[in-house]
Order: C-alpha cells, then structure tokens, then sequence
C-alpha cells in the first residue's frame, strides 16, 4: 500500500490511513465477520496487508456505493460463494483436462 514494507500495522495507523476512527474500526470488526484482525500477546489489533485491503473494500461500498451494512455483509457474502463455486468447478475441469489428455495419450 504505502511501500513501507511492514508486515503488521497498529489499530492507530489504520485508522488514519482510512481517516476514520479506531472505535469505527473495532465497530466493523463486530458488523463483519470477514474483518478479524489478528490480536498480539499484549491484546493490541494487528492488521495485516489483506486486513487493509478488505477494510477498503468494506469502506468502498459502505461509503461510495451507498450499501447499507446488511448490503455490504451480504455482497461480500455471496462473492466468497461464488469464489469457493469457481474454484470447485476450476478443480473438476482440470481433472477432465487430465482424463482426456491421458486419453490423448494412449490413442
């Protein structure tokens, strides 16, 4: 994102890379259960990379696409079930692509 080459960011950074509160933050963690930053030994937050990245998108369609927060768990919902779909049908074209080249093969 920033270039910094940091693995973990502080509940602070975050908040202020997106302009928004801590408390917001914490709020977002209990309205989607996708959004589960990781805690240290001391109980602090720690957001990773793909943490950031997911809070934009929940900020993306919360704020500039007008969804409300039902809306937005919903849509990101039904995309992760469409991903898990894809990726199970991806599996079972590959095993076909496999089948018919062994086919192939013994012709």
């Amino acid at each position: 994102m920033d270039g910094s080459g940091k693995l973990y960011y502080g509940i602070k950074e975050v908040a202020e890379m997106f302009k928004i509160n801590a408390s917001k933050l914490r709020f977002y963690e209990k309205e989607f259960p996708t959004f589960q930053p990781k805690k240290n030994r001391s109980g602090d937050r720690v957001y990773t990379q793909a943490d950031i990245d997911h809070l934009r998108e929940i900020l993306e369609l919360t704020t500039e696409k007008g969804y409300t927060l039902p809306g937005a768990r919903e849509f990101l919902k039904s995309r992760e079930t469409a991903r898990r779909e894809n990726a199970r049908m991806m599996g079972k074209l590959l095993d076909i692509k496999a089948f018919l080249q062994q086919m192939r093969d013994s012709l």
